[in-house]
């Protein structure tokens, strides 16, 4: 499906995003306030806006309500969350996605001010080392903090209950789901017949709630998340 997407904040991280986006056959706009950050040969496939993403009237102007997805990607934690409120609140964007940029700022990114996905990057630093270092225990990759849903992850180590069975044989707790099996440099979509194997990297989409329940039904085991 392609999206329609808008993005605050035309620095070295916006620009990346638009591009991988638009790889992926997406309509980009950026949207930038600094004139000396105005690019369009940096991006020429995106659509570049000279505007104040923090002012109705130039998300107006960019015609904000029609898109799909809002990304609030600017250096600056304040323009974010305005942003993304603004998004949220006055052009119901479906879907608002913010940067942050200061650790301790993080608690305010919540649906309180209109953020559906908080990217931090700090935590994603540290969820992605854990992950790489990780057998045998779920780890927390992101937050989807409207629905209050999780991406985890956990590796299966040789002794995992369900090593060489097939997904239908696994009894998926309430409120989850596997998404993806990770097998060397394989993305696999897990159907019922598809066997795990060790050292196959599960990615879940679950509540907080059966985080717990999920750990117990693929390691056998209720430590608590390290």
């Amino acid at each position: 499906m392609t999206m329609r997407i808008a993005i605050a904040g035309a620095g070295n991280v916006g620009r990346s995003i638009a591009q991988e986006l638009i790889g992926n056959g997406h309509q980009v706009m950026l949207i930038e306030r600094q004139p000396r950050q105005l690019r369009p040969e940096r991006v020429p496939e995106a659509e570049w806006v000279l505007a104040d993403a923090c002012e109705v009237s130039s998300l107006e102007e960019a015609d904000v309500a029609n898109c799909d997805v809002v990304v609030a990607a600017t250096g600056d934690d304040k323009a974010n969350l305005v942003c993304s409120l603004l998004a949220k609140t006055e052009f119901a964007v479906n879907r608002v996605v913010a940067r942050v940029n200061r650790a301790e700022n993080e608690w305010l990114f919540t649906e309180q001010w209109g953020v559906d996905v908080a990217v931090s990057k700090p935590r994603l630093m540290a969820a992605l080392v854990e992950e790489a270092v990780t057998v045998g225990d779920l780890v927390r990759l992101m937050t989807f903090r409207q629905g209050e849903a999780n991406l985890v992850e956990i590796t299966l180590p040789p002794t995992a209950p369900y090593v060489g069975q097939p997904v239908r044989a696994v009894p998926m707790p309430r409120d989850s789901a596997l998404v993806a099996i990770l097998r060397g440099k394989r993305v696999l979509v897990p159907t019922p017949d598809d066997p795990l194997e060790a050292g196959d990297e599960l990615i879940f989409v679950c509540t907080s709630e059966v985080e717990d329940a999920v750990r117990t039904v693929m390691l056998g085991n209720t430590r608590e998340l390290g």
